[in-house]
């Protein structure tokens, strides 16, 4: 993205609306501090949960300049999560779903993040947080059967699966199972799902898993790269609808759910939510989070 693109995205963000140029300070802050003084940082994120961020972090920096990245979705899991709740975060990366869930909110949860060089940073974050005893951190894919699948490992956030035929830089092989094996006997809360096109063979292998009635919310990444696999995501939407899902996008502001014909086309994700009803009543009794100067 150009150097436009991203003020241009930070500026407008819905958390700095009201405070543009601070925002802009601290992109400029980052960029020059990682430069003069490259190495690891640790950054304070939101309700006492912190996060391991490196210079070139793209799977997290945004949160620096935003606070919430992707602000409907992150919003959302603060919100509807408790410590009641199991949460269960598909393609983690650095974990910045798992930390919201499970350190700013004190759910349970498993991750999985198929990359060993990213599995680390993960791991180094839950231990950053003291959440060695609530979440499980599998260095795992997921698919529809256990297997041995090719993996890029050099592409940062995009890592995904190797297509035949493709030419990559670098490549890994990873040991995959499906996540009703590893789920077994479990009762999850929600759902994220990001494995960049290849929800169609994970969302096979979790057959069991969607029948849980445990199971109210899925925030899944549809940005139309399941086509480099044939995988179409209209399938994938009425399969969703099949188990009892429909799709929302959630306003933080004003916690309110508003239902959606097909996936979300402003942003990646979908939000998919079972019994609306149940999942309102816990957006409006979830106390506020302090972020900065506003209460969400």
């Amino acid at each position: 993205m150009s150097l436009f693109g991203t003020l241009k995205l930070i500026v407008n963000h819905p958390l700095n609306k009201e405070r543009k140029i601070r925002s802009v300070i601290k992109w400029v802050k980052w960029q020059v501090g990682s430069r003069l003084v490259p190495g690891e940082v640790v950054y304070n994120w939101i309700n006492g949960a912190r996060v391991i961020v490196r210079p070139g972090e793209t799977g997290f920096t945004g949160n620096i300049y935003c606070t919430l990245d992707e602000f409907s979705d992150m919003a959302y899991v603060l919100h509807v999560m408790t410590p009641e709740d199991f949460f269960v975060d598909i393609g983690a990366n650095v974990g910045s779903y798992t930390i919201l869930a499970c350190a700013a909110k004190g759910a349970r949860g498993y991750c999985f993040e198929p990359i060993p060089s990213t599995f680390q940073r993960l791991a180094a974050n839950i231990r950053l947080n003291d959440l060695s005893c609530r979440v499980e951190a599998f260095n795992l894919g997921l698919s529809n059967k256990e297997g041995e699948l090719v993996f890029t490992s050099s592409e940062n956030c995009t890592n995904h699966v190797v297509t035949d035929g493709e030419k990559a830089m670098s490549v890994i092989k990873v040991k995959v199972v499906s996540l009703d094996t590893i789920l077994s006997g479990l009762s999850p809360s929600m759902l994220k799902l990001d494995v960049e096109g290849f929800e169609t063979l994970v969302l096979q292998g979790a057959h069991e898993t969607l029948s849980n009635h445990s199971l109210h919310s899925v925030v899944m990444e549809l940005n139309g790269s399941g086509s480099r696999y044939g995988f179409s995501e209209a399938q994938i939407l009425n399969k969703m609808k099949d188990y009892g899902f429909s799709t929302y996008v959630y306003n933080p502001f004003i916690r309110e759910l508003m239902t959606l014909d097909g996936k979300q086309n402003h942003s990646g994700n979908t939000l998919f939510i079972r019994n609306e009803r149940d999942v309102s009543d816990k957006l409006h009794k979830s106390p506020r989070i302090q972020i900065g100067n506003l209460q969400l």
